[in-house]
């Protein structure tokens, strides 16, 4: 690894041919100044990222490709959508998207090493893909960017050039829970014993349950990613101190950063490893918690699409759903309102009108209660849905559609 002024990487990355892929951390973890140089050194470009925030190039020129749509990506004309399960985007980049370029935002130089720190994810697979075709590394070291251990840990020859810049990590804004979102995740945590292990996705609902847990003791966590409300379990007690906490990334506060760095019972790892349903599975008593837009009378789970258009992706709702239902004692729930009150709609319809993200789940909860799901049959679950997840107004209706869909529902 050399270490260049911003000048040089510009003229650097000026020469590169064609029209390269891109592939750049995504999350909290963007590493902006070097995305930057990039944005302005090459006409053309594609650019790969996962779940990205606002503030990302996009101009004419610029292709924006992921298989997890963010804030910065949502909407974009020129979005590229590939609809992935997240365990398996390192072999769409090993295969069908081989990356050119790979930017990563690290940790300065630590006895040979560097940190990839918040965001493990599919960098190192990106990185090996890139060398394997000869392309080009490129890392910015940030001081404030913490060291974290697992397969976060790269030699700095795994990359080719550095710039150095000194700037604090951005953090997703603070919202405060509602009481809708208390009140599913009050009834989520009644699902999660003491001993259990966990994974949970992001949002209002995940962070409420977190919230809701810490009375819980022995807890573990594997998970793709965590948040705050991980920090919080710790400082009251309720994770098990005698096993590491695992992830491919985390976002969150400040303090969760200073939590995490230097940390050895944090292990960030990569997606093929956090998200393989088959090491889920190794987790005992797996409690996986998703969210989603709607899930319909068939028990099918859409967190992807919003009126047909593209809102975010499978991410790693349906390994998780898979892992953890062969988990010795898992269970896969879906969580979200009973009604969506901006668009004054139902969550629960009679059937699902865009792609299925996940099915078979073993509870779907929302403010109203908790459907048992699991060793049903199809009509007693969908009278479950009715009775328990859906909003008041709307299950008339419901009973309705579901009987001309062939339901029996009473």
């Amino acid at each position: 690894m050399r270490i260049i002024p911003e000048s040089r990487l510009a003229a650097l990355l000026s020469g590169h041919p064609g029209v390269p892929r891109v592939v750049a951390g995504g999350n909290f973890a963007t590493p902006a100044r070097a995305l930057a140089i990039l944005d302005g050194a090459l006409a053309e470009y594609r650019l790969f990222m996962l779940n990205a925030q606002p503030g990302i190039p996009d101009r004419e020129g610029v292709v924006l490709e992921t298989p997890f749509v963010g804030a910065g990506m949502r909407g974009r004309p020129t979005l590229r959508y590939f609809p992935s399960r997240l365990s398996l985007v390192p072999q769409l980049l090993r295969g069908a998207l081989p990356p050119d370029i790979v930017l990563v935002h690290t940790s300065p130089v630590v006895d040979g090493t560097v940190s990839l720190g918040t965001e493990v994810n599919i960098l190192p697979a990106a990185i090996e893909a890139a060398r394997a075709r000869g392309g080009l590394v490129v890392a910015q070291l940030n001081p404030r960017m913490p060291f974290t251990y697992g397969d976060a840990v790269l030699s700095s020859h795994e990359i080719d050039y550095a710039i150095e810049v000194d700037e604090p990590l951005p953090s997703p804004v603070l919202r405060p829970s509602g009481e809708v979102s208390r009140a599913i995740g009050a009834r989520v945590a009644e699902l999660v014993p003491d001993g259990a292990g966990l994974q949970l996705g992001i949002g209002a609902v995940p962070d409420a349950t977190l919230a809701a847990l810490t009375g819980r003791r022995g807890l573990a966590i594997w998970s793709e990613m965590f948040s705050d409300g991980v920090l919080a379990l710790e400082k009251a007690g309720a994770l098990d101190p005698g096993l590491p906490v695992t992830a491919s990334f985390v976002f969150g506060s400040p303090e969760l950063y200073d939590w995490v760095d230097r940390n050895q019972r944090v292990r960030l790892l990569r997606t093929e490893k956090t998200n393989d349903p088959g090491l889920i599975a190794r987790q005992p008593s797996l409690v996986s918690v998703n969210a989603a837009l709607q899930v319909d009378l068939f028990a099918q789970a859409n967190a992807s699409r919003v009126h047909g258009a593209i809102y975010s992706g499978f991410g790693g709702q349906t390994d998780f759903v898979v892992g953890a239902l062969h988990s010795p004692g898992g269970r896969a729930v879906i969580a979200l309102p009973s009604w969506h009150p901006k668009a004054g709609v139902s969550t629960v319809v009679g059937r699902l009108d865009g792609p299925v993200t996940s099915f078979q789940h073993s509870f779907i909860v929302s403010e109203q209660g908790t459907a048992t799901i699991w060793g049903q049959d199809s009509a007693a679950q969908a009278q479950e849905i009715v009775d328990h997840v859906a909003h008041p107004d709307a299950r008339d209706a419901l009973r309705e559609e579901g009987r001309a869909l062939g339901i029996p529902l009473r």
